[in-house]
């Protein structure tokens, strides 16, 4: 289960100023202590077709951001992404492009890969979202374990990251029903679908439905 888990198994990362970062680590919770200083190193060097908004927030071209959204650098947000009503951006984010930021949601030291929907009452903290993801309203990442201790990845074997912070990690095309709690360190693989109010702990493999915490059914192809 150990390459469920792996970077190049998740994510096919073809985003320019998000691929070196991508390639250099070999699980992806690797890059969340670096996404901090990624995003700074892009700003001073500059992106072709990124605007500087204000210091430390660098849009691209076509973005819409509401003016009620609050946005706290260091952060890049990719061509043609909606910020919608009342989101609020607490720094280290970066997306690419066709993302969705929804109304109430937060973010906070995270990566959202092309086409990412994150639409209502979200949480992501911590998290690294795959293309075309998508979160049902209320669903979350959680990132922090009760105990304070450092994350595990429940794979086989456990993967411990040395991190007392880690989110969700969403492979491309997982989509996370409505009112689901995606629990510290939880990866979910490709095209994997979980049912609405599911409380997700651990690595979940791609092309799969789960329709509870330990109930994992095979997608039948169409």
């Amino acid at each position: 289960m150990d390459k469920l888990v792996k970077t190049h198994e998740l994510f096919d990362c073809e985003i320019s100023y998000l691929k070196p970062l991508f390639a250099a680590y070999q699980y992806p919770w690797e890059m969340l202590p670096h996404i901090k200083e990624h995003i700074l190193s892009l700003i001073e060097s500059g992106l072709e077709g990124f605007t500087l908004l204000k210091e430390g927030v660098l849009v691209g071209r076509e973005v819409k951001i509401h003016e009620s959204a609050v946005i706290e650098g260091p952060v890049i947000i990719g061509h043609g992404t909606e910020i919608r009503p009342s989101a609020y951006l607490r720094g280290a984010v970066i997306t690419g492009s066709g993302c969705v930021l929804g109304n109430s949601c937060e973010y906070k030291n995270c990566i959202l890969l092309d086409g990412v929907q994150t639409p209502h009452y979200n949480y992501v903290g911590d998290s690294i979202l795959g293309n075309r993801a998508h979160m049902g309203a209320g669903a979350v990442c959680s990132n922090l374990k009760s105990d304070g201790k450092d994350v595990v990845i429940h794979a086989e074997p456990p993967i411990p990251t040395a991190l007392r912070k880690v989110g969700g990690i969403l492979a491309d095309g997982a989509d996370i029903g409505c009112g689901s709690v995606v629990n510290p360190g939880t990866v979910v693989g490709k095209r994997t679908s979980v049912y609405p109010l599911t409380a997700l702990r651990g690595v979940y493999p791609p092309d799969c439905i789960v329709k509870a915490t330990d109930h994992v059914v095979e997608r039948k192809e169409r």
